[in-house]
């Protein structure tokens, strides 16, 4: 395999290119090309698109590595390496026109996340590390928030779509927050919140169980704690 920083910057560049693809695909979107997974979780040929260029040339940077991918492509068995690829995180937000969605990718071993890009399409912002690394977005290096006082806190949530299962998780969850911080939103991408965090628009990103945000906590880097 080829150095992490290298392999990083090849994947960089292309999640900026998918980027521009959603970009441009969002322009003369057609939500009669819109399909149901479950009860509001959506897919579009956008994302399909998106997912199989992702993989095409994830399989020439890395050929001995396996896939785990939110559309389904490539598939993973015992490989030493393993893609994590969302395509399109923010399907819904990216439906209805409103930001923010990305392109998210990983790569990990049997062990640990080595690498990690998101590109967030709406801010033309690509945030990205690997292991050793600091994490930077674009070429600016950046560190989580400092904010240690809930009163001052802007907190944003993440939540999967089994509603039943985690609607009294949210209640509490408001519950105890609403009217303690200085604000609370749903973001609706889950892979851009611990960015946000980092970059102090949101400095107490808080993310509810998920596969998708799981990849997200690699931003969490050790000089930050």
């Amino acid at each position: 395999m080829m150095e992490l920083s290298e392999l990083t910057l090849k994947v960089r560049e292309l999640a900026v290119a998918t980027g521009a693809f959603i970009r441009e695909e969002r322009k003369k979107f057609s939500r009669e090309r819109i399909e149901k997974k479950h009860a509001h979780d959506y897919v579009s040929y956008v994302d399909k698109e998106s997912e199989r260029r992702i993989v095409a040339c994830l399989r020439e940077l890395l050929p001995e590595a396996g896939f785990i991918a939110e559309e389904g492509s490539g598939t993973h068995t015992d490989e030493e390496y393993c893609w994590l690829v969302d395509p399109l995180d923010g399907t819904t937000n990216f439906i209805h026109n409103h930001a923010p969605y990305c392109v998210s990718i990983a790569l990990r071993n049997r062990e640990e996340i080595l690498l990690g890009v998101v590109y967030e399409v709406c801010r033309d912002e690509c945030f990205w590390t690997y292991k050793g690394a600091p994490a930077y977005c674009n070429d600016r290096q950046i560190r989580v928030s400092q904010v240690a006082v809930p009163d001052e806190a802007f907190m944003a949530f993440g939540l999967p779509y089994e509603t039943e299962a985690y609607k009294p998780v949210f209640n509490r969850l408001i519950e105890g927050c609403y009217g303690h911080v200085a604000g609370i939103r749903v973001v609706g991408a889950a892979a851009v919140t611990w960015p946000t965090g980092v970059l102090k628009r949101v400095p107490k990103p808080l993310l509810v169980r998920g596969m998708w945000r799981q990849v997200s906590c690699w931003y969490r880097m050790p000089e930050d704690g």
